[in-house]
């Protein structure tokens, strides 16, 4: 693993651990994730390989993205505060976030350091892997899975959190209609 790389997976890990303190939901919440995870898919993300079951890995990785994503942006809590939203990553989400995070890390750390590129390769001739560009691509689309999904989860509970000023509109009578011709 390169330095850049130690640099981009510990940013994406600290995202969530900044949400651990509550703090306002503002574009910075959704843009900060989404740049990092674009600056990985652009570096490393040159192709998707479409050989032998290269995406039926993919798919896998990138439904476990989804569903780490969903989970940690429904356990992550939102609510109103006058005019503003705040948000607190719960630690459940913070969990998921390192885990899918951690799991990548570890995977890269083990193939590159750990002698696990021997069974990698065994393990993708025996399910017809064609390349490892496929691991790399179904890593990183996982990865972005997992952020946009989480962000667009967070984004569809932010919508529906009640602003106090929503509800005090929500219970005034309606204005009288003039009836008269």
């Amino acid at each position: 693993m390169t330095t850049t790389d130690w640099i981009t997976d510990i940013a994406l890990v600290l995202v969530v651990f900044r949400q651990l303190r509550e703090g306002r939901l503002d574009l910075k919440t959704f843009l900060i994730p989404l740049g990092i995870v674009a600056y990985v898919a652009h570096s490393y993300l040159h192709s998707v390989p479409t050989g032998g079951n290269d995406l039926v890995l993919i798919g896998a990785l990138v439904a476990i993205g989804a569903a780490l994503g969903i989970a940690g942006g429904i356990y992550t809590r939102i609510r109103a505060a006058g005019e503003h939203l705040l948000i607190k990553a719960g630690v459940a989400s913070a969990v998921l976030w390192v885990l899918g995070m951690g799991a990548r890390m570890g995977f890269q750390i083990w193939v590159s350091h750990g002698g696990g590129a021997d069974d990698v390769a065994r393990f993708s001739i025996a399910h017809h892997i064609t390349t490892d560009q496929a691991w790399v691509a179904a890593f990183v689309l996982m990865a972005l899975t997992e952020v946009v999904t989480r962000l667009a989860t967070i984004y569809i509970r932010s919508r529906l959190v009640a602003r106090p000023e929503d509800r005090a509109a929500a219970t005034r009578p309606a204005p009288a209609l003039d009836r008269t011709v």
